[in-house]
């Protein structure tokens, strides 16, 4: 059994074409648990008119924020892997029996994640295509599983919460605050890749959606420093390993000289010009 877990809040126009896409899967033994935050249009309506007793709808009685949405999903899960689905997305009819196989192949990864293709707003897909390179680059040269526990310290190595699997019973043992709210997912990935290896598929089985009104574009730039060093910094005080912090105050001053290194090669480029 595989647990779909979907925060609904307000996607009326997309949230169809999630479900369907969860509907038409080849693999078939999974529920679908999705928590509406209280939307305003007919989101509520158009899950209602599913009829498939797989699909499991929950209403908050007030909105609680995308956190405690996830949190309450996960919660009234019951498969041993939760999928990860935003209500605006959508996954390919694969994307469950492909990493079913990778469950059973590595018994010692807790999460499973993909590349995306990217859809909808025609700039902001040349922009994330672009900006991610590098980490598609980076991704498709390493071999899994892995510990990857370290590697989410600069950047979230997983493009979108559409594009995980996860183990429901690490899931259960972590936190969901964040020191940034729109940071929920990066927070998680840190915290299950201290628990388990993750495995990445470098094919595009998710089909993430990009416009003006999605949840990351709220987001703004910070200092991975401001980000992370908390998630990192509970870790190693909830674990009693504080070799954590040393590596990563290490690794934060290296990231600080690459900065500054930077800086002034663009500073020296622009004064000979």
């Amino acid at each position: 059994m595989i647990s779909i877990i979907t925060a609904s809040y307000n996607y009326s126009e997309y949230i169809r074409e999630t479900i369907e896409s969860v509907i038409n899967q080849t693999y078939t033994d999974w529920e679908m648990i999705i928590v509406d935050d209280c939307s305003t249009d007919n989101s509520v309506e158009i899950i209602k008119s599913f009829d498939d007793d797989r699909i499991k709808l929950y209403v908050n009685e007030k909105n609680l924020g995308l956190s405690k949405t996830i949190h309450k999903a996960l919660e009234k899960a019951t498969g041993d892997w939760v999928v990860f689905l935003e209500s605006d997305d959508k996954i390919t009819s694969d994307y469950l029996e492909r990493k079913i196989e990778i469950t059973q192949k590595y018994p010692e990864v807790n999460l499973i994640f993909n590349d995306c293709e990217f859809f909808g707003d025609e700039s902001r897909i040349k922009t994330f295509n672009t900006a991610l390179a590098k980490t598609r680059s980076v991704l498709k040269n390493k071999q899994y599983p892995q510990n990857m526990f370290y590697e989410f310290y600069h950047n979230n190595k997983i493009f979108t919460f559409s594009a995980v699997m996860a183990k429901r019973s690490d899931l259960l043992k972590i936190s969901y605050n964040p020191k940034l709210d729109y940071l929920l997912d990066w927070h998680l990935w840190i915290q299950m890749a201290y628990l388990g290896k993750f495995y990445y598929i470098s094919d595009k089985l998710t089909f993430w959606r990009l416009h003006q009104n999605s949840y990351i574009s709220k987001s703004t730039y910070r200092n991975p420093f401001d980000l992370q060093y908390k998630t990192y910094f509970d870790i190693s005080k909830q674990t009693g390993n504080y070799k954590i912090i040393i590596k990563i105050s290490l690794m934060h001053i290296l990231w600080i000289g690459r900065v500054i290194k930077k800086n002034l090669k663009q500073k020296l480029i622009s004064n000979k010009r």
